[in-house]
């Protein structure tokens, strides 16, 4: 996944179809849908 302001990252989780955690290298996120600034590769 590629997401605008954090860069390259890889999906770890999908919770609930509402959520996904994201590991960009240095951290971790949890970006609730929409998913707007989310890129699949």
């Amino acid at each position: 996944m590629s997401h605008d302001k954090y860069g390259l990252g890889r999906v770890l989780a999908v919770e609930q179809d509402i959520t996904v955690l994201v590991d960009f290298g240095a951290e971790t996120y949890r970006i609730a849908a929409p998913y707007a600034k989310l890129v699949k590769l």
